[in-house]
């Protein structure tokens, strides 16, 4: 298992849509791991966070971001490109988590450094299922640079 300073794994849910963030969080909550998931309604306030802009600045550095493409002043793939333009932000992993299906965005995530993609589910307990199984890779089988 991944160790980390604190014993918490840090996630940062870029999701517009409030019920959508809420289930994310519930099931972050029920897995196995001790998550705690700041939560960005756009990609401005994700950047801003990401950056340590205020007030964001006591927002720890996330080990894991959740995003997603579709939402307002900023959407997910201009995130992604962003960040994986920053040498200090380059080195966090960056899941895709959307209800888009297709395969133009599958191909322009990865593109622009995605480390993977989900298309959320519509089945309640399924986001359930595939939340856990994110925070079972990331969290327990994935090493990551420890200095970040």
């Amino acid at each position: 298992m991944r160790v980390n300073k604190t014993g918490t794994f840090e996630i940062l849910l870029v999701e517009d849509e409030p019920g959508d963030a809420e289930l994310v969080k519930l099931a972050l909550a029920q897995g196995r791991f001790t998550c705690r998931a700041t939560v960005a309604e756009n990609g401005c306030a994700a950047m801003s966070i990401l950056r340590k802009e205020a007030p964001y600045q006591a927002v720890p550095t996330p080990d894991l971001v959740l995003l997603d493409l579709n939402m307002p002043l900023m959407n997910g793939r201009e995130v992604l490109k962003a960040m994986k333009a920053d040498p200090i932000l380059v080195v966090i992993p960056v899941v895709v988590f959307t209800t888009s299906e297709t395969e133009r965005d599958v191909l322009a995530s990865f593109q622009l450094g995605a480390a993977g993609f989900i298309t959320k589910p519509l089945d309640v307990q399924e986001i359930f299922n595939v939340i856990h199984s994110v925070e079972e890779y990331w969290f327990a089988v994935v090493r990551c640079p420890k200095n970040r």
